[in-house]
């Protein structure tokens, strides 16, 4: 699966955009990265929701000196693919709180089958809970295929935000399709490059 991806920094500078282009003659096609609010738009989301201890949150208590690392994944309970991206992540939070950025993950699980994960794969990073799909809906990307009586009804397409501490979303990382995931050092490498273009 090939990657794509927005990035931008936010400074007194025009907003800079990077993202590979793939269109048509005629007719662009969408990328998984047009889903949700634009690099450069506010967070729609204060993510006032619960974390894996069952304590209320929010964006304040969750970002790191520069901002955050906000992954949407699908289920923590029924999707392999999210639970192997979460496992994935988890020996990189020292990496990504290094670049000054905490990381996150958000499902719209039960709190409960989000603490039966946490323990038993020993995640130490917030995990939130979604349970009514409301942080979801505000980024405006619910998977709309599943109707209400499915069971994966209000699951997000999986998605990463970078958000800065200003609640700025600095870049976006999506695959195509819901099995590929990006990877920690797609991650990593979005964060040195938001870094490198602060200091220019």
């Amino acid at each position: 699966m090939r990657l794509l991806f927005m990035i931008a920094m936010m400074m007194f500078l025009p907003m800079a955009v990077l993202a590979p282009t793939f269109a048509m003659a005629d007719e662009p096609m969408a990328l998984p990265t047009d889903r949700g609010p634009a690099v450069g738009q506010m967070t729609p989301s204060n993510l006032a929701v619960i974390n894996q201890d069952g304590e209320p949150t929010n964006f304040a208590a969750l970002t790191g000196d520069k901002g955050l690392v906000l992954v949407f994944v699908r289920s923590l309970k029924w999707c392999p693919f999210c639970k192997k991206q979460v496992q994935e992540l988890a020996p990189a939070v020292a990496d990504i709180e290094a670049r000054g950025y905490n990381l996150v993950a958000l499902s719209y699980d039960s709190l409960k089958d989000i603490q039966r994960f946490v323990e038993d794969n020993e995640i130490s990073f917030s995990v939130l809970s979604d349970r009514k799909s409301a942080v979801i809906d505000a980024f405006d990307i619910r998977n709309e295929q599943f109707g209400k009586a499915h069971f994966a009804n209000g699951v997000p397409h999986p998605m990463i935000f970078v958000i800065g501490k200003d609640k700025i979303i600095q870049a976006k990382l999506a695959e195509e399709g819901y099995k590929a995931r990006p990877p920690i050092t797609v991650i990593l490498e979005t964060l040195d490059g938001l870094e490198m273009t602060a200091a220019e």
